[in-house]
């Protein structure tokens, strides 16, 4: 069983096991393709307003998870839909978790392979990620949040300070002029946004979780704000430094910028790599977030016990992967994960919503 009595986690471990599900590659991605979309210095606007967007999804999330207490998405989305069409959306979300597991473990080990373990074979790097993964989800949700919150404050500490630093290079000009070509490249960008987001349908899973289910809206907003503002900075930090020209002839803008600079006198006098081997954790704790969410449901839907579900998923989490051949092909899964993204949130939030306010007296009459 996933979710036991004393398997549970607080408020601020909720907050942090969201931020940290949603602050991930996205930080060395999202100035080069919200940019590529946007082709003006505004891509900042489309983070911004993006985020907001999101906060409201996740608000309606908590909302309707709070109306069953002690469940998860993939029990109470039976009693709403029925049980046909209830797994046919658990299953889809299932897969959904698994691509985005897939596509996170193949980012680290890009990473990994272009600036730390050149000549390195990428399926053995993606094998030790997921066989550590693995291990760490044996402990459960509590076990988890308890390693997010050792990593949390290094990753956000290295990331602000690198900024800092980079603030010598930083000319305002690249950020001009504002909304030169009006509104519309920014509502273009806003689905450019959608990728580095997903993957905050775990709160729905997490209120299950929570000591005081009460308190998942506090919880949620908090976990979302801070991903939005640490992506809003990095896409001005970034342009700033780069200029969107720099951006958009970047495969990695972010290490990009921290390449940008030396700073003589320190023990590191160039930042990307330390930057680096602190952010791998960061996107590690990503995937740690999608392989546990579909390793439950598949284990509530189907009621296969947890040990069997760990390693049943790690070849499925591998091949996919594996299925990109080259890192364009990854950028491009991105972009297709952007997609369903979409496609979930309309699935997810909206119809369960919709549906349960129709069936809502039904629904109070069975309980």
């Amino acid at each position: 069983m996933f979710i036991r009595s004393d398997d549970k986690i607080s408020t601020s471990q909720t907050s942090i096991f969201l931020t940290n599900t949603v602050l991930g590659a996205g930080i060395l991605t999202l100035p080069r393709s919200v940019t590529n979309v946007v082709q003006t210095p505004d891509a900042w606007i489309s983070v911004l307003l993006g985020g907001v967007m999101i906060i409201l999804l996740a608000i309606l999330m908590v909302k309707l998870s709070q109306q069953f207490p002690s469940n998860t998405v993939f029990q109470y989305s039976k009693r709403i839909v029925g049980t046909i069409p209830a797994a046919v959306l658990c299953l889809l979300l299932i897969i959904y978790f698994i691509i985005i597991a897939g596509f996170e473990a193949r980012v680290m080990a890009e990473v990994t392979l272009f600036y730390l373990l050149e000549g390195t074979p990428v399926w053995a790097i993606i094998i030790s990620f997921i066989w550590v993964g693995a291990y760490l989800i044996f402990g459960g949700i509590n076990s988890i949040a308890r390693v997010y919150q050792i990593v949390f404050p290094i990753s956000i500490l290295i990331l602000l300070l690198s900024y800092f630093l980079s603030v010598r290079i930083f000319d305002i000009d690249h950020l001009r002029p504002f909304l030169g070509e009006g509104i519309l490249p920014v509502i273009k960008g806003l689905k450019s946004t959608i990728l580095i987001f997903t993957g905050f349908e775990v709160i729905m899973n997490l209120v299950a979780h929570m000591q005081h289910p009460e308190q998942a809206v506090k919880a949620v907003v908090t976990g979302i704000s801070i991903p939005i503002v640490l992506y809003l900075l990095t896409v001005v930090m970034v342009i700033g430094g780069l200029s969107t020209d720099g951006v958009l002839r970047s495969t990695w803008p972010t290490l990009d910028l921290l390449r940008s600079f030396e700073v003589a006198g320190l023990f590191f006098e160039r930042f990307e790599f330390p930057f680096l081997v602190i952010w791998l954790m960061q996107m590690f704790c990503n995937f740690i977030s999608f392989y546990f969410n579909a390793s439950l449901g598949i284990s509530q839907v189907f009621g296969l016990k947890a040990p069997s579900v760990f390693f049943g998923l790690m070849p499925l989490i591998f091949l996919t992967s594996m299925i990109p051949k080259r890192i364009n092909d990854v950028f491009n899964l991105g972009d297709a994960i952007g997609v369903m993204g979409i496609i979930m949130f309309v699935l997810i939030p909206g119809m369960l919503s919709v549906i349960y306010i129709i069936r809502k007296k039904g629904l109070k009459q069975d309980v």
